[in-house]
């Protein structure tokens, strides 16, 4: 009698054990290729890929610009070669810092002026300033603008307004530590002439459309 049997039960057995384990490793290989490192990429030192950082910095991008759609900021400018292309013609700027103003002063200059930091790699910092008179005074406003990572130049109505006024002074100027506004000075004070400088916490430059 010849004891085949169990081998016949044994190689069907073996070949399914097979199947199942080929099965088993090629659907492993197919969620790792689907998933890598929960779309980490790594290369053999464990740093992160060309193509993580192009993600992280899209996310970051993205996040930013974000940042700057859900607040209240109106679009001002962007900047194009280094050069300033004004989104809001220069004529309803003038007209919008007489409204700002709203004692007076007639604004004839409007302009977006771009103010270099401490040090010179960075981007420094856009001011839209308007300049005019009251009552033949010298006045004039600036308001520190957002650049978004597209250098569109943004104004949000929690700006600072800092508004100057000069007595007995042709024309005042800004003084900067860095980018910063820090306060004001007269062109020729032999006069007695004097700039005064005022800063208020937030601006209604753009007043919203329900009013």
């Amino acid at each position: 009698m010849f004891r085949t049997t169990p081998f016949r039960l044994l190689a069907p057995a073996l070949l399914l054990a097979a199947t199942l384990l080929s099965a088993c490793e090629t659907s492993r290989r197919t969620s790792e290729t689907a998933n890598p490192g929960d779309g980490v990429e790594t290369a053999g030192g464990g740093e992160p890929t060309r193509r993580s950082e192009r993600i992280d910095r899209r996310q970051r991008k993205e996040t930013a610009d974000l940042r700057i759609l859900d607040s209240p900021n109106h679009l001002v400018a962007s900047v194009v070669e280094n050069k300033v292309e004004y989104k809001v013609p220069r004529q309803i700027l003038m007209q919008q810092f007489n409204w700002q103003f709203d004692d007076g002063t007639v604004v004839d200059k409007a302009l977006v002026r771009q103010v270099k930091g401490k040090n010179p790699k960075e981007k420094g910092r856009y001011y839209l300033v308007g300049m005019g008179l009251r009552n033949g005074m010298f006045r004039a406003m600036a308001l520190p603008l957002e650049q978004s990572t597209e250098n569109q130049l943004y104004l949000s109505t929690t700006a600072e307004r800092y508004v100057l006024e000069g007595r007995g002074c042709q024309m005042c100027y800004f003084n900067f530590e860095g980018d910063k506004i820090t306060g004001t000075l007269c062109d020729d004070n032999s006069g007695g002439g004097t700039c005064t400088m005022t800063v208020v916490d937030s601006n209604t430059f753009f007043p919203p459309k329900n009013q």
